[in-house]
């Protein structure tokens, strides 16, 4: 039986290896041998900031049965499979023969895609009846919407002027008209502008009535209705945009990918967030790590201001420096207003001097580095474990960013609850992802957000945080 053959083998890879860092690698091996046995629908629970050695327990069973299975990759872990986890089977015999790109292999490789190769394969037909195992099953719905969305930029519009001459005058007056209402338009610190689907209105007519249209224009056009996000990112300074459309939802528009199938989904996702991508499955387990005996050290004391307060960059610019004055290991502070963040560094580095950084990878070992959320957990597993992070304000969306607004707007055309059932929880999870590393070093988290104290919602963000101590004073670390 496939389950317990790969059980076999990766105990006897664990054992010549040493001991394991994370726990549950047989329990996980035997799951997905059975899933990729039986074709089940199977949803994995981990905890945020897993050990990423757990993706070898979910290649053992892939070595040992590659028949039909696609592994979908985000480019990063696509390199830890390929430099990092084959050598490592190949070390005990193990091979696995990986086929690469959007057509189906040949043979009975293991077929591996990243989220652009999975949308071809599905609309041309190659997925087939292939089962999915997904083990970054958090970041499947974001990245595909990436995979699908449109991007036109200035010279796909040269290609469709020369493509079509004889439209070319009509062409070049719709961008231009276009282009003056956007460029007019204060675009905030995003630079980053809705496009309504009455400014898309002529275009879109004018080119369902003209003759073949080079890429990317087909797709502009096939994405409409209101299940897509359309905005403008602007570039103030060459007086150019760039016109970026999305879905809102794109397991919606890739409708059946995860029915019909064997499909294994893995992530860390908490199981007080529900029923996960609109996905029912057959088996559903949560492999969280042991109890931790630390509490985080969480400094979040009351009466902070609220993040649109006139007084807040004061009182921000006060408690970094306070904490930073109070540490002798590595500081990240994280926060995603840019304006705010860089003057904040630029007061900081007049203080600190060249310890401080702005989203820099080679931070002194006493540095501060001050960055954005997306920056830090793009770049987290690069850096030094920090022992102190301290969020300047919650990673909670801006309504700024249309592509944001749109979903929520989404939301409220149904009566939902738009800030509980999106923004708080993407904000938990990216939370959650962000203080891993620093709660395995046994660091200190700070909170400099008001509004965890103030808001009712904030209860969910300190469970989010356990288990956590809180720090009433601020002592050297």
């Amino acid at each position: 039986m496939l389950e317990a053959r790969a059980h076999d083998q990766l105990k006897a890879l664990l054992r010549e290896a040493g001991e394991p860092r994370w726990p549950h690698h047989l329990t996980l091996s035997r799951l997905v041998a059975r899933s990729l046995r039986r074709a089940d629908r199977t949803l994995v629970r981990l905890a945020p900031g897993s050990d990423a050695s757990w993706l070898l327990a979910l290649l053992v069973p892939l070595a040992l049965h590659p028949q039909n299975v696609a592994l979908v990759l985000s480019p990063p872990l696509k390199q830890r499979l390929l430099q990092v986890e084959l050598p490592r089977l190949e070390a005990v015999g193990l091979s696995l023969a990986c086929w690469e790109g959007p057509q189906a292999p040949p043979g009975q490789q293991l077929w591996l895609l990243d989220h652009g190769d999975l949308v071809q394969a599905w609309r041309s037909g190659a997925l087939a009846q292939h089962q999915l195992v997904v083990p970054e099953g958090d970041q499947l719905e974001p990245l595909l919407r990436q995979a699908l969305g449109v991007l036109i930029e200035t010279h796909h519009w040269e290609q469709l002027r020369r493509s079509l001459p004889a439209a070319s005058a009509s062409l070049l007056q719709l961008h231009e008209r276009l282009s003056r209402r956007l460029l007019a338009r204060p675009c905030g610190p995003l630079q980053r502008l809705p496009i309504t689907p009455e400014e898309e209105a002529p275009l879109r007519q004018l080119l369902s009535v003209l003759g073949p249209l080079p890429e990317p224009w087909p797709h502009l056009l096939a994405s409409g209705g209101d299940g897509w996000a359309s905005w403008a990112q602007i570039n103030a300074q060459l007086l150019q945009w760039q016109w970026h459309r999305q879905p809102l939802d794109p397991l919606a528009v890739m409708d059946g990918l995860l029915q019909h199938r064997g499909v294994v989904l893995v992530g860390p996702w908490p199981e007080s967030c529900g029923p996960v991508l609109g996905f029912s499955p057959d088996v559903e387990l949560a492999l969280a790590d042991p109890p931790l005996l630390d509490p985080l050290p969480l400094f979040a004391p009351q009466g902070q201001p609220l993040p649109n307060a006139p007084h807040y960059a004061a009182h921000l610019l006060d408690q970094c420096r306070r904490l930073v004055l109070g540490q002798a290991g590595l500081t990240v502070v994280l926060l995603d207003d840019e304006g705010l963040r860089l003057g904040l560094t630029s007061a900081l580095a007049a203080e600190f001097g060249s310890r401080v950084g702005h989203q820099h990878t080679a931070p002194e070992s006493n540095g501060v580095i001050c960055c954005s959320w997306g920056w830090w957990l793009e770049h987290q597993q690069r850096l030094p474990l920090p022992g102190q992070l301290v969020a300047a304000t919650l990673p909670i969306a801006s309504l700024e960013d249309p592509l944001t607004a749109a979903r929520v707007a989404a939301l409220r055309l149904r009566g939902r609850d738009w800030f509980r059932e999106l923004l708080l929880p993407e904000a938990l999870s990216r939370l959650q992802l962000a203080v891993a590393g620093v709660r395995r070093q046994g660091g200190r988290l700070a909170v400099l957000d008001g509004r965890m104290r103030r808001r009712g919602w904030g209860r969910q963000v300190l469970q989010a945080l356990e288990p956590w101590v809180e720090l009433t004073r601020l002592r050297p670390g």
